[in-house]
């Protein structure tokens, strides 16, 4: 059982909320067998964190100077975090940093290519990477390769995250409970964990 007073409760969310994406909710948990307690409280954990309690299809790369370096330490040098990055200078270069921090990773090309910021975060687990959004044209009906942002449509950006947490086999690790491991899959990390796992423990309460 699924219903819309569930999903509003285990995901802390308004009405407006939940009449937005229940439906296509409830069609990719059936889809891609999410059906169980623990699989379910895990999905709405997950995806509630990454979207922002359902509120944002779409990664913000307004980041800070400061934030830069914290974030991407690895990714990024100084200068370039100075000259893209939000300070009292100038607003962030948003498709700079994209094409910086995500340049040569999952897929996607180096800092010309224009690969990190066409493919940042989307949908509701925040897919992001050629690579995987090439991964879903075998589930989607548009070609989110040539044309990213039909990802941020209500429809298909439930649908992705869905599709990922099919293809990434997230359901097992949703059975045993581990949480770690489905961060660390969704993430490339455990960044947010103390979040994820409240998010957890609210639908926790809800379904199982």
């Amino acid at each position: 059982m699924f219903t819309p007073n569930q999903f509003q409760k285990s995901a802390g969310i308004s009405d407006y909320l939940c009449g937005l994406w229940f439906d296509s909710l409830l069609d990719v948990l059936i889809q891609f067998d999410i059906t169980s307690p623990l699989r379910i409280s895990h999905f709405i954990a997950q995806i509630g964190y990454e979207s922002v309690g359902f509120s944002q299809v779409e990664e913000s790369l307004n980041y800070s100077e400061d934030s830069l370096l914290t974030t991407f330490k690895s990714h990024i040098t100084s200068e370039q975090a100075k000259a893209y990055g939000r300070n009292d200078d100038h607003p962030a270069n948003q498709k700079m940093i994209g094409n910086i921090v995500y340049a040569n990773r999952s897929g996607n090309g180096d800092v010309d290519s224009g690969d990190g910021y066409n493919y940042r975060g989307r949908g509701l687990i925040q897919t992001s990477g050629k690579e995987n959004y090439s991964n879903l044209l075998s589930y989607v009906s548009c070609d989110v390769v040539s044309f990213p942002d039909f990802l941020c449509q209500h429809s298909v950006a439930t649908l992705s995250a869905g599709a990922y947490w099919d293809s990434h086999n997230l359901n097992v690790l949703a059975d045993d409970d581990n949480l770690a491991g489905i961060t660390e899959v969704v993430n490339g990390g455990q960044n947010g964990i103390h979040g994820r796992q409240q998010k957890l423990t609210m639908a926790k309460a809800v379904f199982c």
